[in-house]
């Protein structure tokens, strides 16, 4: 402590600035902030007014350590698969991860109350200066221009219920990673940056958001160490944002890597309601008709949310109420790392619950609030091969529905499976039992089936494929393929070509014979 004390008194960005107590310095490029004197090292910590959530929770100097207490990960995943830091500007090394791209520019944001007062506080860290509202005082935000929002999607879970040694993010629906479907929506928003908490398999799973992440989304990659629950794992995703601006503050949203049903217009939605409201938090609720299992929101006498509790946890009265937690938040930036380092693991897992961060703000005065999701089936998790198939055939309807509201032909819809890639003309035709898998492509007036796979391969115009099967080939406009027949990569149908029954390969011309060969000579 006393090390990081001394490099923050000579970092060159200090500048001998000054917090409200007139006894800290604060590091202009990393958000630290730093008692003068030497030996109160223990009272290090950043401070709401001046640190905002930088993710630099460093404990206090009581030789209690936890990822919470000291979540700094330890850098970043990057696309070539190295893992770095980045420095201050003395050189001194700050464990933040190397970002992808520039800093996004500050916004003018929702401004802070001005009043505000300093405290000492015990936390199960140890001693430290926080900065709270007095009692009485107004905790709620003046109007101004939104400021930058950002988001943390949690994906370190080993999803050991799924029985795989494939992580719990990459496990497919519709052809898609679930991870990707989030990303998906989340790319529809005016996201700043991305910041995805990876674990298990974390190089496999960065591996895959480099090469399939939706292109023009801000996506950094920061690895939890030791799983020790999601306000750990929020806790060490904090470390990949850059830090807010003095001229306003912004929001993150928080959700796990296993909602991949949730559509972009809810989570807009909830993004409106936060800051229509100037809350300290939002969250994403539900009415489900039986909650068991889920944690219940219970609300006080105002209408807003005052905590969380846990099913196991919950009373009789409590467990009768119909509104449950799904997991997804909304945060004032500048609140949420203070509340984070005020989580105590008191409970049979011995880990640190994002959940209990909605008490820390509602007892601290922050307004928090609920949006109630109109359909409970967004915000359903994936946890096992059982809630994969649900989930599955729920989006496999959303896709469905979509292509014929968009001109596309299905005369069995429960019988027709057509993944998130797929791209679809007007009045193509789909016969019962078509499976169409990865990146195809099918051309305007095309019929396909009936009982037809088809992967990463292109069908043109008024083209016909039935009862059969291809892997990377192209089919030309107005060319017949089938019954029976097998197409491989590279594999190309001439315009207006027929492919007759039992072949496997070209050439491809009308009169051939069985297997693609011309027939035998006398």
């Amino acid at each position: 402590m006393v090390s990081l004390l001394q490099d923050l008194l000579s970092c060159k960005t200090v500048k001998a600035k000054l917090s409200l107590s007139e006894r800290t310095y604060r590091c202009e490029a990393c958000g630290l902030v730093a008692d003068r004197d030497a030996n109160a090292a223990a009272n290090l910590a950043p401070l709401v007014e001046v640190a905002s959530s930088t993710g630099t929770a460093s404990g206090a100097g009581t030789g209690q350590g936890s990822a919470l207490a000291n979540a700094q990960g330890d850098g970043r995943f990057m696309p070539s698969g190295r893992w770095s830091s980045t420095n201050c500007e003395d050189g001194a090394n700050r464990p933040r991860g190397s970002r992808l791209g520039p800093s996004p520019p500050p916004g003018n944001g929702w401004l802070r109350s001005q009043s505000s007062s300093e405290v000492t506080d015990e936390t199960n860290f140890g001693t430290v200066h926080v900065v709270r509202p007095p009692p009485g005082q107004d905790t709620t935000m003046t109007p101004g221009p939104p400021g930058p929002l950002s988001a943390v999607v949690l994906a370190a879970g080993e999803g050991t219920r799924m029985r795989s040694n494939r992580p719990k993010p990459l496990h497919r629906l519709c052809g898609r990673p679930m991870v990707l479907h989030v990303l998906d929506a989340l790319a529809e928003l005016d996201v700043e940056r991305v910041v995805v908490v990876v674990g298990h398999g974390a190089e496999w799973v960065g591996q895959t958001l480099s090469d399939h992440a939706p292109k023009g989304l801000a996506i950094e990659l920061v690895r939890q160490q030791e799983q020790r629950g999601t306000g750990d794992a929020a806790s060490v995703g904090l470390t990949g944002l850059p830090v807010d601006s003095e001229e306003g503050e912004g929001d993150v949203v928080v959700l796990p890597g296993d909602t991949p049903l949730l559509r972009p217009p809810t989570l807009a939605a909830l993004v409106r309601h936060h800051r229509h409201h100037a809350a300290g938090a939002t969250v994403l609720t539900a009415r489900v008709p039986d909650a068991a299992g889920y944690g219940r929101i219970v609300r006080g006498k105002d209408g807003t949310v005052r905590r969380i509790v846990e099913h196991a946890d919950a009373t009789e009265e409590e467990r009768s109420i119909s509104e449950v937690n799904t997991s997804i938040y909304c945060f004032r930036r500048s609140v949420l790392a203070p509340s984070l380092r005020r989580l105590k693991p008191v409970n049979e897992q011995n880990e640190y619950y994002l959940t209990d961060v909605v008490a820390v703000l509602a007892e601290a005065g922050y307004p928090v609030h609920a949006f109630v999701a109109e359909d409970p089936m967004e915000a359903a998790g994936v946890n096992d091969r059982a809630q994969l198939a649900v989930a599955e055939a729920e989006l496999r309807d959303r896709i469905n529905e979509r292509w014929m509201r968009r001109g596309v032909t299905m005369w069995d819809p429960e019988r027709t499976y057509v993944d998130a890639d797929v791209q679809l003309a007007p009045d193509v035709s789909l016969l019962p039992g078509v499976i169409l898998r990865g990146e195809c492509t099918v051309a305007e007036g095309a019929e396909i089936g009936p009982n037809a796979t088809l992967e990463d391969t292109q069908v043109g115009q008024r083209a016909e494929v039935r009862h059969s099967v291809c892997t990377g080939a192209v089919v030309g406009a107005g060319a017949r393929v089938g019954p029976f027949v097998v197409l491989g990569p590279g594999d190309e149908v001439p315009p207006g070509a027929t492919v007759p029954p039992f072949s496997t390969g070209p050439p491809f011309s009308t009169g051939r014979g069985a297997g693609g060969n011309p027939p035998a000579a006398d």
